[in-house]
């Protein structure tokens, strides 16, 4: 008798044990789709106010020197490479500019480049912006100014996309501005915006620019050496992704030898910053009516290329 009663003690904890595992089970999956549902409700109802990463500017890793200083400093390493005709880039980046690639922002963000008034530089460039230099940290602004222009029947500088930042995020600027409000700002002015992570496969890498109106990379010499060195981090924009010959047009702010060339995607997909959270953004549709800024002035002072109306 004593026996079974020690059993039976032995089964109820057993399946008091059992009911306490399925109620957290079920609690922690209530909250989930909770949290799930907060989602998907900031998405549509406050896309420019709600921040749905939470990561610091700093841990993206991007460079805090001069770009082009550091992009010189590349070209010379490639120089005897690229003499000897090594560099297929090179080629591709010489191709006569078409209608098309002529509807294309592609601002530089860097001093050297606005001393030589070169054109798409700007004024920004040797100005500095809450106590540090725009051109150690202007390459994200750049992208986005690029895609609103280029992608929206609105335009702006960079200089306009900074103050419109820090006034619309909780970026709190003089710094390299972070994935989350890149992410939210593009949202708020009416384009999507999809944050991606490095695929294994290239294929499905390139399926993914192929199908994206433009998209932003995060590019590091630490992952491939293959066509930028001495960049720790740094911000790019890609265009027209051509299926011919699989390349697509690079606007590289912190350097003028790289923009607004022809570039073989494949190197974009090897030079992918593995140490971040995130590695590209694609953009996809615009949306005027969920444009909440419609910004119609190029501000500041900057060199306009003749081909740009």
């Amino acid at each position: 008798m004593e026996h079974n009663n020690k059993r039976l003690i032995y089964v109820m904890a057993g399946l008091t044990f059992i009911l306490f595992v399925i109620a957290a089970v079920y609690t922690i999956v209530q909250k989930y789709n909770e949290m799930e549902q907060i989602i998907e409700k900031t998405k549509t109802v406050s896309p420019i106010i709600v921040e749905r990463h939470l990561w610091s500017e700093t841990s993206l890793g991007i460079f805090g020197e001069n770009t082009e200083d550091i992009q010189e400093n590349s070209r010379k390493d490639n120089e005897e490479k690229e003499s000897k005709g090594n560099n297929k880039d090179g080629n591709v980046g010489n191709r006569a500019e078409n209608n098309i690639e002529d509807s294309v922002f592609t601002y530089l963000q860097g001093p050297k480049s606005w001393s030589e008034r070169r054109d798409w530089s700007g004024a920004w460039g040797s100005e500095f912006y809450d106590g540090n230099s725009f051109g150690a940290f202007g390459c994200g602004l750049c992208c986005l100014a690029n895609v609103y222009s280029t992608i929206s029947s609105f335009q702006c500088t960079p200089d306009d996309m900074y103050r419109f930042a820090k006034k619309n995020t909780g970026y709190g600027g003089g710094g390299a501005i972070a994935w989350e409000y890149m992410d939210s700002i593009l949202m708020g002015l009416g384009l999507e915006s999809r944050l991606r992570r490095k695929p294994n496969s290239y294929s499905d890498f390139k399926r993914q620019i192929s199908e994206a109106s433009c998209s932003i990379m995060l590019v590091s010499s630490d992952a491939s050496k293959c066509y930028w060195t001495n960049t720790p981090g740094h911000y790019v924009t890609i265009f027209l992704y051509n299926k011919e010959d699989d390349t697509v047009f690079l606007a590289d702010s912190g350097d003028p030898e790289h923009n607004r060339h022809w570039v073989e995607l494949r190197k974009i997909y090897k030079s992918l910053k593995d140490a971040s959270d995130w590695q590209y953004l694609c953009v996809g549709n615009y949306n005027k009516e969920n444009d909440t800024w419609k910004h119609k002035t190029l501000n500041g002072e900057w060199i306009k290329p003749d081909y740009i109306p």
